[in-house]
């Protein structure tokens, strides 16, 4: 009996999402002006772990609906920004960065305006990891930014 509870406890451990090896770093949110009904976060998502990892949703009570998005290039210099419904893979031992002009969560619909000081609570959803609730501060003063993941800021 005792090896059965063991050997469950076991299975159960090993079942359990692997939250430790996912972390977010220099998360903001922000939007394009005061009162805009759109806002976007920016993030740079780590993954410790020995697998690959997907970031497959994301939610917020922050706005009617929220979203994986991407810009994509449709030629002769224009953008498109487009949902991205499977989402973005998180290497293992590695991370995927969320910048402006790139990857980012996208808000659509804002409950209230992003003002700045004030925080952004998301849930992100992952294949492996499962959820993790994360308080994305709001800035909109911030300036692009030339670092070690490139412009943050395009």
């Amino acid at each position: 009996m005792k090896s059965l509870i063991l050997a469950g406890a076991a299975s159960l451990a090993l079942a359990m999402p692997a939250l430790a090896d996912i972390t977010v770093q220099e998360a903001y949110a922000r939007s394009a002006m005061p009162g805009a009904k759109t806002g976007a976060a920016f993030m740079v998502i780590a993954n410790s772990g020995d697998e690959d990892d997907r970031l497959v949703s994301v939610a917020s009570d922050a706005a009617a609906r929220v979203e994986l998005h991407t810009h994509k290039d449709e030629g002769n210099g224009v953008m498109k920004m487009v949902h991205v419904e499977e989402g973005f893979v998180i290497p293992a031992q590695g991370e995927h960065v969320l910048q402006r002009g790139g990857d980012h969560v996208m808000f659509m619909g804002l409950t209230a305006p992003f003002e700045q000081g004030s925080t952004v609570a998301v849930t992100l959803s992952f294949e492996k990891a499962g959820d993790v609730e994360v308080e994305i501060p709001v800035d909109l003063e911030r300036q692009p930014e030339h670092g070690s993941h490139g412009d943050m800021s395009n």
